[in-house]
């Protein structure tokens, strides 16, 4: 396209008799025409020949949207500035100025500009309304960034009370208190009730907020219907995806995490360890822009590195169909940065789920869910959408992780030296209050031992460490490692003596983490998939003992061995020896089955014979499974899980029937 501007004098003459409509048709055409410039300077002509104009205001705003579109963030700021003072209530300009003083990192008079418009919004109507939610959540958004989480709450929960419609403001909300260790996270207010925060929270809290797998599933199906959305022009055909006898597969990576994220620490082997006679790798980057050693890394590994984060939508489909990928393998699922509604497209005929999100899509079009024996028993294939394939430990590990060479001492990270020091560095979020609770009995049971936390913040850190006098433990007790570069982070996991993992949400990369660098994992595993994870790091790593059916054996178990350190030892030993012997660490082996499974897949395919996900009767189920308290009782106590929901799916279906479903109807005479 070209950039070229016309001269001034004709500009002039074209634009400055023009009146606001057609001079606002007048710069479309030149922008379809690609003369960006000539943009800029219409604006500019009409502004200088109209100063008078009662919508010169308007005319500014839109002119600002034009320099701040190109990067001249100073002038768009002026024009707007201008705008405010010939209008000051047009909300709209409040709101850009404040994202511009956001970009330059002026938070601070970012704020101070929504507020102002907050305070000049007495009209209730529909663009007052949508104004001040719009001031409200970019306020919170900014506020978040700087750490101002209590008062980012409050903006989001007012937002919600003006309208309940907004499912990003819900998940944001939820994710929030979450993240703040605030329970229950599904606090409702006047005009926000507990049920609009249950069904509206993302498939990826949900999976810190209970172990229900029937329920995530279910929500899982109503996020992806409402917030993915069923596209236009979904590809049916894929001409390109042929292959010629055993040709190698061409397996497209789609992430948003191939850097300095967990998942790419997990991924570092992958890529380069591929047999290339039997895949050629596509590696589908639509993340932030990255220059860090792992994003190069992966740059050099992948057959073919295709940076889309530029691309809309169907343009990217489109690269992935043209490449003629034959399986797409989905590193993101319901996760930040996710390009789901480009998966929605189908640009490849086979759609893997596999890592980045710990659960079932529900989608339509994920054929596939790669795991493990524990993670996904048979037992449990009743609660996922996709068919079950699985490896001999579905977490790839980095066995070229780079630990600092310098490991500091316990008094240096503020540990007592002779005491049981117990650590968790999960993220907060995934500590549930029921697991906070075993935690305190824990210490309480094994005197003068300490909890080692990744800090989260001092507010987060003041309500664990005041949670935790009120049940009558010192509050010093619990100690709080500051955030650290990654290889200084993993040179002082061999400080604690035993890591706890947190349920339902337990560790997934910091297991592997802690398992690496020798400290043990105890954790208890439920029936979500999120909940499992843990589990099978710890079995793969050769220590099943650890690994409990029931949340009180995990207190126990926690308890006997922080009062008897020494049953430590062998297990450390045992960790010591497993880098070279263990199925967690045998990524040769993690990639060699991949590539078994994705041949499994071809042939399902090439037979006609690819599976179809199943998504029936699943808005009951979200009925059904959002009514029940999961804050005030653990499901995960429950021991006939299934014959609990069988018995609230009866009832329900007393007063409005619905087909037999086969997930739980083992009893003919049982319809629901």
């Amino acid at each position: 396209m070209s950039n070229d501007v016309l001269s001034p004098a004709l500009i002039q003459s074209m634009v400055g008799s023009l009146s606001v409509p057609d001079l606002i048709r007048t710069t479309e055409t030149f922008k379809q025409s690609g003369q960006a410039a000539s943009v800029e300077a219409a604006y500019a002509a009409w502004i200088g020949h109209n100063p008078d104009d009662p919508l010169l205001y308007a005319v500014l705003f839109n002119y600002s949207v034009v320099l701040s579109d190109v990067g001249k963030l100073a002038e768009a700021q002026q024009r707007l500035e201008q705008a405010i003072a010939l209008n000051a209530d047009f909300m709209p300009a409040y709101i850009n100025l404040g994202r511009i003083y956001e970009r330059q990192g002026k938070v601070g008079l970012a704020i101070i500009q929504w507020s102002a418009a907050l305070a000049r919004m007495a009209a209730v109507n529909g663009p007052a309304v949508t104004h001040k939610t719009t001031a409200l959540n970019q306020s919170a958004r900014a506020l978040e960034g700087v750490n101002q989480d209590d008062a980012a709450e409050n903006m989001l929960r007012e937002s919600l009370e003006l309208d309940g419609r907004q499912r990003e403001v819900i998940q944001h909300l939820v994710a929030l208190r979450q993240r703040q260790c605030k329970w229950p996270v599904t606090l409702a207010s006047e005009r926000v009730e507990r049920s609009l925060l249950v069904d509206g929270m993302s498939p990826l809290s949900a999976a810190a907020y209970t172990d229900d797998p029937l329920w995530q599933l279910a929500l899982a199906d109503h996020y992806n219907k409402l917030d993915v959305g069923i596209p236009a022009g979904a590809m049916t055909a894929w001409p390109k995806a042929v292959r010629n006898g055993a040709a190698p597969l061409r397996i497209g990576y789609l992430s948003s995490d191939l850097r300095e994220h967990a998942v790419g620490y997990l991924m570092h082997e992958v890529f380069g360890l591929h047999d290339r006679s039997r895949v050629e790798v596509f590696a589908y980057y639509c993340g932030i822009d990255a220059a860090d050693p792992l994003h190069r890394h992966f740059q050099a590994t992948a057959d073919h590195f295709v940076p889309i984060s530029q691309l809309d939508d169907a343009a990217a489909a489109k690269r992935i169909a043209d490449d003629g990928i034959h399986i797409l393998v989905d590193l993101n699922g319901y996760t930040r940065d996710a390009r789901l509604k480009l998966v929605a497209l189908r640009p490849a005929p086979i759609i893997v789920n596999w890592l980045g999100y710990p659960g079932t899509m529900a989608s339509p079009y994920h054929h596939y869910l790669i795991a493990d024996d524990w993670i996904i028993p048979a037992s449990h294939e009743a609660y996922y959408s996709e068919k079950i394939l699985r490896l001999p430990c579905y977490q790839p590990s980095n066995r070229n992780r780079t630990v600092a060479p310098d490991r500091p001492g316990r008094a240096e990270a503020g540990l007592p030296e002779d005491a049981m020091v117990y650590c968790c560095f999960n993220g907060a979020h995934k500590i549930h209050h029921a697991t906070f609770e075993r935690w305190l009995a824990i210490l309480a049971r094994v005197p003068g031992s300490v909890l080692w936390l990744l800090g989260s913040g001092d507010d987060v850190n003041a309500r664990l460490r005041a949670q935790a006098q009120s049940r009558g433990i010192d509050p010093e007790r619990l100690v709080f490692a500051p955030k650290a570069a990654n290889p200084a982070h993993l040179a002082r996991y061999a400080l604690a003596d035993l890591f706890l993992d947190t349920t339902p949400y337990g560790a997934h990369t910091t297991a592997s983490d802690a398992l690496w660098t020798g400290v043990p994992v105890l954790t208890v595993s439920g029936r979500s998939f999120a909940s499992r994870v843990c589990g099978s790091l710890v079995h793969a790593a050769g220590l099943p003992e650890l690994v409990c059916d029931t949340v009180d054996a995990y207190v126990e178990r926690a308890v006997a061995l922080g009062n008897d350190p020494a049953a430590l030892v062998p297990l450390r030993q045992r960790l010591a020896a497993a880098h070279d012997s263990a199925a967690l660490f045998d990524m040769p082996g993690l990639v060699a089955g991949l590539e078994g499974l994705y041949e499994t897949m071809w042939q399902a395919f090439a037979a006609k014979a690819l599976p179809r996900p199943d998504l029936a009767n699943l808005d009951v189920y979200l009925e059904v499974g959002s009514q029940f308290d999961h804050e005030g009782s653990e499901v995960q106590r429950i021991e006939d899980y299934q014959g609990w929901w069988a018995e609230r799916l009866a009832r329900r279906n007393q007063l409005r029937p619905i087909s037999r479903d086969r997930r739980l109807a083992t009893d003919p005479a049982v319809y629901f």
